[in-house]
């Protein structure tokens, strides 16, 4: 599959078959997000890896939200927590980029992902300071995103069953509705 079309058929995942992930392709995804570029190659990112379904269970119930996300990513086999190092961060104009560097690597691990076959969801609706003091993160540590990996499941949860009653598509504007050239005259 090329890039373009890796883009254009990854999806959020919610429901994941219980298959482990192999560990040389979770090393893949991993070094992906590894590879990323960051402002000034300060690489802030820091990856937290669950793939004990006990230890994703128990911390799910502690991240805090109100009881929604927490339900698939007790099903995902894999969990990374995705944190950015605050003392790497580059800062212009009191501009921070360590979110924005860390959420490129989160991406960059997504798509990888999606070409073996395994699917993801961006996750931020947590609990900061919670999952900061149950995984006893240094203080300069973030939490960017929780991201569930796991191949795609047919069958629908219940949960996801009653997401489907949200209107969501995977339908995006087109370019002309988003794109402005510039032409100083």
């Amino acid at each position: 599959m090329d890039l373009m079309e890796l883009i254009e058929t990854r999806h959020s995942v919610r429901d994941y078959l219980p298959d482990p992930i192999p560990e040389e392709i979770l090393n893949q995804i991993l070094e992906a997000g590894r590879l990323a570029p960051s402002a000034r190659n300060r690489q802030p990112w820091r990856f937290i890896v669950f793939t004990s379904n006990n230890d994703i269970k128990e911390l799910s119930l502690r991240c805090g939200l109100i009881g929604l996300s927490n339900i698939f990513i007790r099903k995902a086999p894999c969990l990374i927590v995705a944190c950015a190092d605050t003392n790497y961060n580059v800062r212009i104009n009191h501009q921070d980029y360590y979110l924005v560097d860390t959420a490129i690597s989160v991406q960059q691990m997504v798509l990888t992902a999606w070409s073996y076959g395994i699917g993801s969801c961006w996750i931020a609706a947590f609990n900061e300071k919670t999952l900061k003091k149950y995984l006893q993160l240094p203080p300069t540590w973030r939490i960017v995103a929780l991201l569930p990996l796991g191949y795609p499941a047919e069958k629908k949860t219940l949960y996801t069953q009653a997401l489907s009653v949200f209107p969501h598509s995977k339908n995006r504007l087109p370019l002309n509705k988003i794109v402005t050239y510039y032409h100083k005259t």
